[in-house]
């Protein structure tokens, strides 16, 4: 060679001078990339394709031999029934996803304060709704609003009280149905909540005392301030499931009474399957992408925002 350089006798010359192929099968990127490829595909298949899918079929007609553009939506959005469906779905989510921001909050505040033996235990047993599935545990709970077997009324009725119709009048069926859900996804928001106490730095509330600091003030100056991202990311991840929450409705009052407490999820499921209208019940499910755009977009711009300022 021409620096004077020997090569081991025996080894072949591709082994000595890999080519461009392998040299770009060796970069990180691309090992990354092709690791990445299965779960792509599932994505793809899964998510992407359905969607684009969805949104072909609410633009034709009945019969989906026709293409009619946006009058599946004008008309829905002149029907009486699916405003009450927005004004629900609305109403749901976001009084379902404050109340278990809040009680997550508060459990995860009570949970840290328990010695670590008895946390783990604690931890497992407020877990126990999340981990149990939706429809199963929703069976049980529709057997405590029972009309006629009530185990909630049976308790009024033992303390002199009056018996509640609590799936059979429209604001105690919506209260029903946001009390399931909560009583749902709470421990979510405990786990994530709690993870984030923990990764507060605790010489933080060290200082903070030493500067005279009450428990509001460190929660307020402290706490939330280092757990703004996850409270953003949580509450937004929240917001998305319990929009397209089916189960819980479809079990406990199938949208009555008088189709007072339908969701997207359920009414989408009534007009597209149960009444044929399949390109009208797509319609009905893609209201739900422009109201969470516009929320996920505001909440991940704040939490970027607040990554570059720490940084």
């Amino acid at each position: 060679m021409a620096d004077g350089a020997t090569l081991p006798i025996g080894v072949p010359i591709a082994a000595r001078r890999p080519g461009g192929m392998q040299r770009f099968m060796r970069q990180r990127s691309t090992i990354a990339f092709a690791m990445c490829v299965p779960l792509l595909a599932v994505v793809i298949s899964l998510v992407v394709y359905p969607a684009i899918y969805a949104i072909y079929l609410s633009m034709l007609n009945k019969k989906m031999t026709r293409f009619v553009g946006l009058d599946n939506f004008s008309f829905l959005l002149g029907r009486p029934t699916f405003q009450m469906v927005i004004f629900q779905s609305v109403l749901f989510a976001v009084s379902a996803v404050i109340l278990k921001a809040l009680l997550g909050f508060v459990l995860a505040h009570l949970m840290q304060n328990i010695p670590g033996r008895q946390q783990r235990l604690w931890r497992g047993l407020l877990l126990v709704p999340w981990v149990i599935p939706l429809a199963m545990s929703t069976l049980g709970w529709w057997w405590l609003f029972d009309p006629s077997y009530s185990a909630f009324n049976w308790v009024l009725n033992a303390f002199g009280g009056p018996s509640i119709p609590w799936l059979g009048a429209t604001w105690w069926a919506r209260f029903s149905v946001i009390l399931v859900n909560v009583w749902y996804g709470t421990p979510f928001f405990l786990i994530m909540y709690l993870a984030a106490l923990k990764s507060v730095p605790e010489q933080l509330y060290e200082a903070a005392s030493i500067d005279g600091a009450g428990f509001w003030q460190k929660l307020w100056h402290v706490t939330l301030p280092m757990m703004r991202n996850v409270i953003s990311i949580t509450v937004l991840f929240s917001l998305i499931i319990t929009f397209a929450n089916f189960d819980i409705v479809r079990i406990l009052t199938n949208g009555g009474p008088q189709d007072q407490t339908h969701l997207f999820a359920t009414y989408s499921f009534q007009v597209g399957i149960q009444s044929g209208d399949i390109p009208l019940g797509a319609a009905v499910s893609l209201f739900m992408l422009p109201i969470l755009a516009v929320f996920a977009y505001f909440v991940l711009r704040g939490v970027n925002e607040r990554s570059k300022e720490a940084m």
